[in-house]
């Protein structure tokens, strides 16, 4: 880290199951954190523009952390982040079936929080809280 780059006291993490194909970690992980963005004004920059004035949407105004763990980890970075209130986004094994937004939602509806799939979990907070909630996961490699 160089003099010009801020630490950031929060912390944007994804937790993906090691056990996801390279596609699903990928398309897990745009939809986990376009949750965040959506629901948490504070992580969202300013927009882009290039030289010759070309406008472009805003992003993450910090780095987002992609981390991985066994199933037992997820379920129970789920657990600490619902302990914790944390802003969270959740993607179950069951959204690879699914092929929009309402069927997703209702995929989660269905079933009871104890006994979700959890294969990709994305949290925001203070760093510290961020980690606990991450305690047994990798960074992903």
């Amino acid at each position: 880290m160089n003099a010009h780059t801020p630490r950031f006291d929060t912390k944007i993490a994804a937790l993906l199951r090691e056990d996801l194909e390279p596609w699903q970690r990928l398309n897990v992980t745009a939809f986990l954190v376009s949750g965040l963005g959506s629901q948490v004004p504070e992580v969202v920059g300013e927009p882009y523009e290039d030289a010759d004035g070309i406008s472009y949407l805003p992003m993450f105004r910090q780095p987002v952390l992609v981390f991985e763990g066994a199933k037992e980890t997820l379920k129970a970075a789920h657990t600490r982040a619902l302990s914790r209130a944390l802003p969270r986004a959740v993607f179950t094994a069951d959204l690879f079936a699914t092929g929009h937004d309402e069927a997703n939602r209702a995929a989660v509806r269905a079933v009871p929080t104890a006994d979700l799939d959890v294969v990709g979990l994305a949290v925001y907070g203070p760093r510290s809280g961020v980690d606990k909630v991450l305690k047994g996961a990798r960074m992903h490699p």
